[in-house]
């Protein structure tokens, strides 16, 4: 596959691009930092702002897919979505968040009454994305919502997949590494299982 990230040089995506790499995939992408140092040889990367609609379009033409790991406090599904159908590109995947995550009937981590003020901006923005998503039923856009521990880590290829649900595992705890994360991600382009769906991932 010919596969796009916006946000190649983040943390995510960074490890979505290499794990796409080291499957034969060809790997291009977007980010604000454009040092070539940051990715593998062969990216191909263009520096510029995930909120440049208007030149989206070109960039991602004549890939299979569009991987979204960008924050997405800042991003619109209406433009975002429209740029991809210009581009010609049917594929979307979008790193989300987990506060949309219910850890209860009806309930979300996001109104948790100590959910952490400096993340509520983006954990808003990702669940607005996420809502603003659902009504899009002419592309084929996945959304994986990450464990509420997100971070660097093992590479495990042993973990868990579900629905809109928080996962823990007995201890209680919602993990998954980046690593692992981005292992998923790449299951689902390669053979799609959650087209039009979040979906989740812990140990």
């Amino acid at each position: 596959m010919r596969i796009f990230i916006i946000g190649i040089t983040g943390r995510v995506g960074a490890r979505i691009s290499a794990e796409a790499l080291a499957r034969g995939h060809t790997v291009g992408g977007l980010a604000r930092n454009a040092d070539p140092g940051l990715v593998p040889d062969g990216v191909a990367l263009v520096q510029g702002d995930a909120r440049m609609y208007d030149r989206l379009p070109d960039l991602v033409r004549g890939h299979d897919a569009v991987v979204v790991a960008a924050f997405l406090r800042d991003l619109f599904v209406e433009f975002l979505v429209g740029a991809v159908r210009r581009g010609g590109v049917s594929r979307l995947f979008v790193v989300g968040g987990a506060a949309s995550l219910a850890f209860a009937p009806g309930r979300l981590l996001l109104d948790l009454p100590d959910f952490p003020e400096p993340y509520r901006p983006e954990a808003e923005g990702a669940k607005r994305f996420l809502d603003d998503l659902r009504a899009i039923e002419d592309l084929d856009w996945s959304y994986l919502s990450p464990a509420a521990e997100f971070e660097p880590g093992e590479r495990t290829g042993r973990f868990r997949l579900g629905g809109d649900a928080l996962l823990t595992d007995a201890e209680g705890r919602s993990r998954i590494s980046m690593e692992d994360y981005a292992i998923a991600a790449l299951d689902e382009l390669e053979a799609p299982s959650h087209l039009r769906q979040r979906f989740s991932i812990a140990y």
